[in-house]
């Protein structure tokens, strides 16, 4: 009679093919939850792509009202309409003193079930209200060379240096709009707006 072997099988075939498929079955978890927070990413981006684009409706607004003002009554507050003739440059858009005087507007054209709430305010950025002068600095932009024939280019400050211009300098208004998101996101819109002083 022929002798049996019986000695274990050596081969290392069966562990490599365990080691292979427990690195594929981690390397399928990490791919499917990197693939989830790709889409969760993307769909922030455009939640707050969408909150920024509403936004913009209380930046027209207060276009629209300083369009629709003379320049006498910019100098002083309409507080009923989002209106502040001075600016605090210390004071930054999350302070509640910053919103004190918003307008507070309703976008209902949205196509969503809920209307969005839009506050803005404009800020002219002078130091006080009143005319603009000497005993009233503002912020201030030179006229376009252009249409105004003056040597100082536009976007130079009126400095004591600077050559005196021939058209009024343009005093900068800053419209700020703010809205607060269904899912507890916000967005801030700023936009300046120069108008001849």
């Amino acid at each position: 009679m022929g002798q049996i072997n019986k000695t274990g099988q050596q081969g290392i075939a069966l562990p490599v093919m365990l080691i292979i498929l427990v690195v594929m079955l981690i390397s399928s978890v990490y791919l499917l939850k990197s693939s989830n927070s790709s889409t969760l990413s993307a769909a922030n981006m455009a939640y707050d792509a969408a909150l920024s684009k509403a936004a913009d409706l209380g930046l027209h607004k207060g276009f629209q009202y300083l369009n629709n003002q003379s320049k006498v009554a910019l100098q002083q507050d309409d507080t009923g309409n989002g209106y502040v003739a001075s600016y605090d440059t210390t004071m930054p858009v999350t302070a509640d003193a910053f919103w004190l005087n918003a307008k507070t507007i309703t976008n209902t054209a949205n196509g969503s079930a809920t209307a969005d709430t839009i506050q803005y305010v404009v800020h002219r950025a002078c130091s006080t209200t009143g005319p603009f002068g000497v005993k009233n600095a503002c912020i201030q932009t030179a006229s376009n060379l252009a249409a105004g024939g003056s040597a100082v280019s536009p976007g130079n400050s009126m400095d004591m240096t600077t050559e005196p211009s021939v058209k009024p300098p343009q005093i900068h208004y800053i419209i700020t709009a703010r809205i607060f998101g269904p899912r507890g996101g916000n967005v801030v819109n700023q936009m300046v707006v120069l108008i001849d002083a």
